[in-house]
């Protein structure tokens, strides 16, 4: 219905606009509301995603292999070493002996990469030191046919050569692809003849370490899986002669990060929890937290503080585990370092299935992703905050309505009053000609 607002002598659609304004209020309360639990439920999700993430956390420090780590080290850098799961303590004092090397032919005789090289036509012999010979064609015979065959992978010869610029021309050299004295071999003509003019050889050798009372182990390449049980090491090419000292031993660093992350972890996600939950101090309610006195985190908190309670006379004190006055986990390094140095798989064995399993229980227990105490409080809140926007967008029809109705009421009053100003100014007129008729 058009508007006439003002006919009347006054301004109608600013009186609707005013009463709309009050009709608003309920909706506008709905809208904070809903915005207030939008803050809240971002909250609670950031907080239940960190809960998961310390239940992932605890769970690594609960399996038992993740404990069994040895640390592997060595005085001298040329002297590598690695300790894998089958390692035990203990340490080797190694001398590097030899290291290993790879079979090589230097050719004596130069040519242009273009030259015919091969006698007797286009293929040469690879002899190798087990015995069995390969014959390798060439194609056209030349330099650099030859080095193209030796180095093709569909030939399989197991050698790499290269063309080395010199002052005459280029020399062949031949090297074998592996170390160890077993790479040794031959390069000749196919009839056995000295292939460009004869070579002169460095043979191959193998590894060589000594590790004291006569005891020396060789090895095809410069590592020596297994050199005792679990134990890997590895020489540095040119390291021959130098003695290092390698030592495997508990990885007592790996352990304490084990437990140090997790504490860590868990506080942060308590301290996360007591900011949240606060209720604020002063009448302004200064601090007062998104969720205070929210139950459900409440409830949670209390069964991760619980953690540090074990069942008999357990005690994590032992292991430099305490809570303290505010609710807060400590953990005392030097305590711990000292009772795993005494006894590591006893440790390992109570943290991993005590301290650590409690709070991957109580962690999964509250942030599962079905059965979470609060996932449950996040779908809770979800829903609620679908049927107050619900609310709020019937509200907006409910208002369309409403300024429609007021709108009508006001325009028929403006009309109405329009119409008796316009009597009214029509009768004056008929009065105030009555009065000049009767003066006359």
């Amino acid at each position: 219905m058009a508007s006439v607002s003002g006919l009347g002598g006054f301004d109608s659609a600013s009186l609707v606009d005013q009463l709309m304004a009050l009709e608003k209020l309920p909706q506008q309360r709905l809208q904070s509301r809903a915005s207030s639990e939008q803050l809240q439920l971002n909250s609670l999700q950031t907080l239940n995603s960190k809960v998961a993430s310390l239940a992932t956390r605890a769970a690594a420090a609960a399996d038992l292999a993740t404990w069994g780590g040895l640390a592997a080290t060595s005085t001298d850098a040329k002297v590598g070493v690695s300790a894998g799961a089958t390692a035990s303590p203990g340490s080797l004092t190694i001398k590097v002996e030899k290291t290993a090397l790879s079979h090589q032919l230097g050719f004596t005789s130069t040519a242009a990469r273009t030259d015919a090289v091969v006698a007797g036509g286009t293929q040469v012999t690879l002899d190798r030191l087990d015995g069995t010979t390969t014959t390798i064609d060439t194609k056209d015979g030349t330099l650099q046919g030859l080095a193209d065959a030796l180095n093709d992978p569909a030939n399989k010869t197991g050698v790499r050569a290269s063309l080395v610029s010199t002052a005459g021309g280029f020399r062949l050299l031949v090297e074998s692809t592996t170390t160890g004295r077993a790479s040794d071999f031959g390069l000749t003509n196919a009839d056995g003849s000295a292939l460009l003019g004869g070579a002169t050889a460095r043979a191959g050798q193998d590894a060589e370490l000594g590790l004291g009372a006569g005891i020396t182990v060789t090895s095809p390449t410069n590592t020596f899986t297994d050199l005792v049980p679990g134990v890997t090491v590895t020489v540095a090419a040119g390291s021959a002669g130098t003695t290092s000292e390698v030592t495997v031993s508990r990885d007592e660093a790996g352990a304490l990060k084990l437990v140090k992350d997790l504490v860590d972890s868990l506080n942060s996600v308590l301290t996360e929890m007591s900011s949240l939950t606060a209720y604020g101090t002063g009448t302004a309610g200064t601090g007062k937290g998104m969720l205070a006195g929210d139950s459900t985190v409440r409830s949670v908190q209390a069964e991760l503080r619980a953690t540090i309670f074990g069942s008999g006379n357990e005690s994590l004190s032992a292991y430099g585990i305490e809570i303290d006055r505010t609710g807060a986990f400590k953990l005392d390094e030097d305590a711990f370092k000292k009772t795993y140095a005494a006894d590591p798989a006893g440790t390992a064995a109570s943290i991993s299935g005590g301290f650590a399993a409690r709070v991957e229980a109580a962690a999964d227990a509250a942030s599962n992703k079905d059965t979470g105490l609060l996932t449950a409080a996040v779908t809770g809140r979800k829903a609620g905050i679908e049927r107050l926007n619900d609310s709020v967008e019937a509200w907006d029809l409910r208002l369309e309505l409403r300024r429609t109705a007021l709108s009508r009421q006001f325009t028929a009053l403006e009309t109405a009053l329009s119409t008796m100003n316009s009597q009214s100014t029509w009768l004056a007129g008929q009065i105030s000609a009555l009065g000049s008729s009767s003066n006359s």
